[in-house]
């Protein structure tokens, strides 16, 4: 049978009868599993791109770089440019050579989701890191649809986070999208582990991409524990990672978290952090030619990021709920640098960890002053509202004035608001000190408040 659009005597070469047996034989395969699969050639290695010819594979699919002692490298395809196909390595690169076949894989991959995932710890392809046996659970596409934006539930109830201060000045609501913004070494991991233990929810994702190695293993035996890990599932892809891999470790947590939350439950997603997620797409998008903008990142870390925050949230109508903690680590302590200010523009609000603060010895190191919840307003009553204003005026005035009183130089009685700012400041450092083992829900936090005014 002829293939259309060719006259078979047109080719003479053995090169064109090798060509004419190529093409009927894809496009049988397309009849049979509507997808094209031709090999190609390994040609070239440039740092973490690898660039081969004559593959035929789809952006985002999976191939195998097959190694002369008959192992393989899996490879994810991230860009073409005329018959270079470009791939980046998910692990290892050692053994490959030149001219290596490149073999692309027939099924698109999937992650293990379901409730058979709790209590494990995985790796960014969703291998097990723990010694507890083989996964029980479904598989799923690591991609899905974005919700209806019309379709989504409201924010409408506060969730309890277990931290007096974020609970009554900064209130989170079910189903928000939040920022951890803070430098190294201010408490960051901690806050988060406190979280993790006293947060009302039915499941618990917690994403560590791009930390150091020896945080994984702290993270669950003390910021988890054993009644933590119980509801709880961790994904791990560290430094040493290929940064294809720290990218997968976050569309895994994504892409667990929301099947959770497709059945109905209400999930708690921590990711550590944001920022590696970012450097990870960096490394992605400069290793195959995109132009560094700003500091150096291209522009498919800016469309990355809100990609990633969208898949969160509340679900459809009466469904589940994703409330999503992202750290963000602020480059040399500056709030505006290029991803924090891009999360800050897709977030439903920011907690700032200080360095000053936490100097100071008020841990968790909350600035309350900086940070906001974009949804507090409509999901608690007026009076709780007025509270935390009074105590955020209270704050920024003593803030205001700390060098005149530091000094000595402020007299009682010149002004009313730095008196009464002055009388309460005792109260209101141990207001916002709290123990790491010392959990405060919702009711206790609000009464808290109320009653360091009532004097």
């Amino acid at each position: 049978m002829n293939t259309p659009g060719f006259a078979a005597n047109t080719f003479r070469s053995s090169r064109d009868r090798h060509l004419l047996s190529a093409l009927r034989s894809a496009r049988a395969r397309v009849g049979e599993a509507q997808t094209v699969v031709i090999e190609g050639q390994l040609k070239r290695v440039t740092g973490l791109t690898l660039e081969a010819v004559g593959c035929q594979a789809r952006l985002g699919s999976r191939v195998n770089v097959l190694n002369a002692d008959g192992g393989a490298v899996e490879a994810e395809v991230v860009g073409f440019s005329g018959e270079r196909t470009y791939l980046m390595p998910i692990g290892d690169l050692r053994g490959v050579q030149a001219n290596a076949r490149v073999v692309p894989q027939a099924k698109a991959p999937t992650v293990p989701v379901g409730p058979g995932l709790l209590g494990r710890v995985l790796d960014g392809e969703g291998r097990p890191l723990d010694d507890l046996g083989r996964l029980n659970c479904e598989r799923a596409s690591v991609s899905s649809a974005p919700i209806n934006p019309l379709a989504r539930e409201p924010i409408a109830e506060p969730l309890d986070t277990g931290v007096r201060a974020i609970n009554s000045l900064l209130t989170v609501g079910r189903g928000q999208r939040l920022g951890l913004f803070a430098g190294t070494g201010v408490g960051k991991s901690t806050l988060l582990g406190m979280m993790t233990r006293f947060t009302n929810a039915d499941v618990i994702v917690v994403g560590l991409v791009g930390e150091r190695g020896r945080e994984v293993r702290d993270f669950i035996d003390h910021s988890l524990g054993e009644e933590g890990r119980k509801r709880a599932i961790v994904v791990a892809t560290p430094a040493d990672r290929s940064p294809m891999q720290r990218l997968r470790g976050a569309w895994l947590a994504t892409s667990i978290a929301e099947s959770f939350r497709d059945r109905g439950q209400n999930v708690l997603l921590l990711m550590d952090s944001l920022t590696r997620v970012a450097q990870a797409q960096r490394e992605i998008g400069l290793a195959i030619g995109e132009p560094p903008t700003t500091r150096g990142y291209p522009p498919s870390v800016f469309a990355l990021i809100p990609r990633i925050v969208e898949r969160a949230g509340n679900g459809v109508q009466g469904g589940g709920s994703i409330t999503a903690i992202y750290t963000v680590l602020t480059e040399g302590d500056d709030p505006n640098d290029p991803i924090a200010d891009t999360a800050r523009g897709v977030l439903d609000g920011h907690i700032l960890l200080s360095r000053q603060i936490a100097e100071s010895g008020i841990f968790p190191a909350i600035d309350v002053e900086a940070s906001i919840s974009r949804v507090m307003h409509s999901i608690v009553p007026t009076e709780h509202q007025q509270l935390a204003r009074r105590f955020r005026a209270l704050v920024s005035t003593y803030q205001r004035n700390r060098d005149l009183i530091a000094i000595g130089a402020y007299q009682r009685g010149a002004d009313p608001r730095v008196d009464e700012a002055l009388a309460l400041w005792p109260k209101i450092e141990a207001f916002l000190r709290q123990d790491v083992s010392e959990g405060s829900n919702f009711e206790a936090s609000h009464g808290a408040l109320a009653a360091l005014f009532n004097h």
